[in-house]
């Protein structure tokens, strides 16, 4: 399944169905989402039964890792779930990082994303030689925003993983995205995502954070249209209260791509 360039394995594990075949979804993560050598995919999501909502998500990054949220994740998993006719096209979704509600009409997935944190606004990073100005909010993963004038310019990968690994964020690291203001109801942005180890075409917890650090510097209002690496847009919505950001959603298209069989061993 792919959402705005983020790509995905789905597998539907209901009833602990591939349990006697699958011993181990951190290293079947690995292996099927190894790029040029198996599937290939920005992560793994398994469906599974829930006691608390409609269904059950859980994410395994390619390195093996189990994270508590996707954006982009549960709108594919939400959009498999009503397409397979398991759940309506309005349903819950179970995760680590709380239940989520999402609407399904079409192609458009909208999601109703856990309230964010604003964790540290306007502080000073040093990295790479230079000293950058960020903000540090966490929307379900943690994720680190810095504003640029030449997107283009920034080497996301070199610069993205230096702060991912920021002895500031250890144990567990975070996110870094780099974002250009076009203009109070558009941003543009290219996100390093830990796990993946590299730059993703697309982050649904990254233009989230982007939006909300952004609203935070007064340089936009809800509702944002973000732009992302694979040219393609999220919309994310949000209602400010005070110091609060709530009625928080992320909207974008999913595709089913295909179905077929993996031989594993």
């Amino acid at each position: 399944m792919v959402a705005i360039g983020n790509d995905f394995v789905v597998i539907d594990n209901r009833n602990g169905k591939f349990q006697d075949r699958i011993d181990d979804f951190s290293r079947f993560a690995r292996v099927v989402c190894a790029r040029k050598r198996s599937v290939g995919a920005d992560g793994l999501l398994l469906l599974e039964n829930s006691k608390n909502a409609d269904i059950t998500m859980r994410i395994f990054n390619p390195d093996g890792s189990e994270v508590t949220m996707c954006g982009n994740g549960a709108r594919c998993i939400a959009y498999y779930a009503a397409d397979k006719g398991i759940t309506g096209t309005t349903l819950s979704i179970e995760t680590k990082a709380g239940i989520l509600k999402a609407q399904v009409v079409n192609s458009a997935t909208r999601l109703e994303m856990p309230s964010p944190e604003v964790l540290k606004n306007r502080f000073s990073l040093k990295v790479g030689g230079q000293t950058i100005e960020v903000g540090f909010v966490n929307t379900g993963v943690p994720h680190i925003v810095d504003f640029v004038e030449d997107l283009e310019a920034v080497d996301v990968k070199k610069l993205g993983r230096e702060i991912r690994f920021h002895k500031q964020f250890t144990p567990e690291g975070t996110n870094a995205n780099f974002v250009k203001v076009k203009d109070r109801g558009t941003l543009l942005i290219r996100t390093y995502e830990r796990g993946v180890e590299d730059e993703t075409l697309a982050c649904g917890t990254g233009a989230v954070a982007g939006a909300i650090i952004a609203s935070e510097y007064d340089y936009i209002e809800s509702p944002v249209r973000v732009k992302t690496k694979g040219g393609e847009a999220l919309f994310v919505y949000f209602e400010k209260i005070k110091d609060k950001y709530k009625e928080v959603f992320l909207e974008g298209e999913v595709k089913l791509v295909y179905e077929g069989r993996m031989d594993y061993v």
